[in-house]
């Protein structure tokens, strides 16, 4: 009768395997966790994009009132674009 070794008969080199697949595979779920709570988190302050989501954008008449606001318009080009808007 073989002798098992205590690894199911893998020897030496099938134990090694075994360690190190072990160690991919739990370093393949923390790097999925990690890109599911900064996926689900938003990135937080410091990884976040400071381009406005989806569910965020300013409709074109709010784009319109702050640049009236800051004055980068004047008044006329400010009826009249909104004039357009909402015809």
């Amino acid at each position: 009768m073989a002798m098992m070794n205590g690894w199911g008969g893998m020897g030496g080199g099938g134990a090694w395997l075994v360690v190190l697949l072990s160690i991919v595979v739990v370093a393949a779920v923390i790097v999925g966790i990690v890109f599911l709570v900064r996926g689900l988190g938003g990135g937080g302050a410091a990884g976040g994009s400071t381009l406005p989501q989806a569910g965020l954008r300013d409709s074109p008449e709010d784009v319109l009132k702050r640049r009236y606001g800051a004055g980068e318009i004047d008044r006329d080009e400010y009826e009249k674009a909104l004039s357009d808007l909402r015809s």
